[in-house]
């Protein structure tokens, strides 16, 4: 890892924790190595992550921006970073990659991901790069690559791109002919413009709410925008792991276990409810204010029902168009939809695959199950600052407290689980079990294997960022939802 000059003195116990978890991260990393050997560069339609120093090396942040560059037809290139303490080392190394190639760089420095696709339409780029590993550890990075529509690249599109990096050198320009470096650190003031804005955010009468906000922003891509929002909608702000240090306080995924102090803070604070979001902020997920997670899944079926109910009473004299989610979403979605008499189509889980649809079919909301608020009226793309904008005016119309507006929703349970893969041949297995659920579920096979049961489902997926599968479960009782991880863990274990 790249941590040289990283660690001063310690002068405070936040001092001492900032160091024993940079620590910590150098013993992951060397116990990797020590335990598994070298592990493959994750290579996906999310892009490229790996560890930094190990699988993700300058040479290969070279080849992939190089390959990026001639794929992008040598054009501008908007780059942005999660603020990983790597993040600055490999932004140099892309950026001077991107210049020799002769394309011209627009740094936004540290912001979130959902900034740099928006940046890219809004300046009219060849494309975008940005630099994060999202939810992984801070021993890993990564590079997320934009298409000029400010959507990640597509399946066929990253095919193309990786061809490029595998089966040519890169060829620089002469020195007369290189790009030129442009530094656009305000843009995050564009993006929160762009969220005031929206035609769903009447900003005065959520700033008369005055909201009492904590924030957790895992020391990363969200810790300055995301504060400098909520201030603007009024509330008052309570700042925990707002520093652009990009050491990450605890697990920077934003699951439950991982949000116990935020969730404490809440309560401890009388606050109205608790904001987190994964280090490039674009999943969102919410704390109540009696200190409880509301379940990642249940910020899109909030803002799902506000959308919803905001365009049906617009007149439009036609049906409403879909409402577009992947297969591993709650089937709450279903239900919001149905109750506006909209249709639903859902895709492979993936951001591109969901938001390629919404273009398509000119849905006015989806996203994921993450946490991922998608919203084309700011842009097509997960966006944690939308999902605040929209939740907060939502509270402010509702009247009641967050608890309250997740009662008022359809209920169910979500557990995910995973499984390491190891030896085990993914595709083989997850065949297998489609051939023996035929006929006692609906089986869907266009991304992994979903079962649907006549009150719960099962999805099994090889995860496109991580060795393994990925499990998740949904049924009306958390029970239930949990009963059918451990069967299905099991189940794949025996194999």
């Amino acid at each position: 890892m790249m941590l040289r000059n990283t660690f001063k003195p310690a002068k405070t116990p936040s001092d001492v924790k900032m160091h024993s978890l940079l620590l910590e991260a150098l013993f992951l990393t060397f116990a990797h190595r020590k335990e598994s050997g070298a592990m493959s560069l994750m290579v996906s339609i999310s892009g490229i992550r790996g560890i930094v120093g190990e699988t993700l090396t300058p040479e290969t942040a070279v080849k992939y921006a190089a390959a990026y560059a001639e794929y992008s037809k040598r054009g501008t290139i908007i780059l942005g970073r999660d603020g990983r303490v790597t993040g600055k080392n490999i932004g140099h190394i892309v950026s001077s990659t991107l210049l020799q190639m002769g394309c011209d760089v627009v740094a936004l420095g540290i912001c979130p991901t959902p900034t740099v696709a928006l940046a890219v339409t809004s300046k009219k780029a060849a494309g975008g790069i940005s630099i994060t590993a999202s939810h992984n550890p801070m021993q890993w990075n990564g590079l997320k690559f934009f298409a000029s529509t400010g959507l990640f690249l597509d399946a066929e599109e990253n095919r193309a791109l990786w061809a490029i990096a595998d089966g040519t050198k890169p060829s620089y320009v002469p020195w007369d002919k290189q790009g030129k470096h442009f530094a656009d650190p305000d843009f995050i003031d564009e993006h929160i413009k762009n969220v005031l804005s929206l035609p769903y955010i009447d900003a005065p009468a959520v700033r008369k709410r005055k909201f009492k906000v904590v924030v957790d922003c895992v020391n990363a891509g969200g810790a300055i925008i995301v504060p400098n929002l909520l201030r603007q909608l009024g509330c008052e702000v309570l700042e925990m792991y707002c520093k652009d240090s990009g050491i990450f306080p605890h697990t920077p995924e934003p699951l439950p276990e991982n949000l116990t102090e935020l969730a404490s803070r809440v309560r401890t604070e009388n606050a109205d409810l608790g904001i987190a979001v994964d280090p490039d902020a674009d999943r969102l997920v919410l704390i109540n204010e009696k200190g409880e997670s509301i379940g990642e899944e249940y910020t899109l079926a909030c803002v799902v029902d506000f959308v919803l109910g905001k365009q049906s009473k617009s007149p439009q004299g036609s049906k409403l168009p879909p409402v577009v989610v992947n297969l591993s979403t709650t089937r709450a979605i279903d239900d919001i939809a149905s109750k506006y008499k909209v249709d639903l189509i859902r895709t492979a889980v993936g951001e591109i695959n969901v938001a390629k649809k919404m273009k398509e079919v000119w849905a006015v909301i989806g996203g994921e199950g993450n946490g991922g608020v998608i919203l084309p009226a700011s842009h097509i793309g997960r966006d944690a600052l939308v999902g605040i904008g929209l939740l907060l005016q939502q509270l402010t119309e509702f009247g009641g407290t967050l608890s309250e507006l997740k009662r008022s929703l359809p209920q169910y349970s979500i557990i995910k689980g995973k499984v390491d893969l190891g030896s085990l041949n993914p595709d083989r297995l997850l065949k297998n079990l489609a051939e023996r659920y035929r006929g006692k579920a609906e089986v869907t096979t266009i991304d992994g294997l979903k079962l649907d049961f006549p009150t719960s489902w099962v999805h099994l997926r090889k995860s496109n960022t991580e060795p393994i599968i990925r499990i998740i479960a949904e049924a009306p009782g958390k029970s239930e939802a949990n009963d059918l991880v451990k069967q299905f863990t099991s189940e794949i274990l025996s194999r």
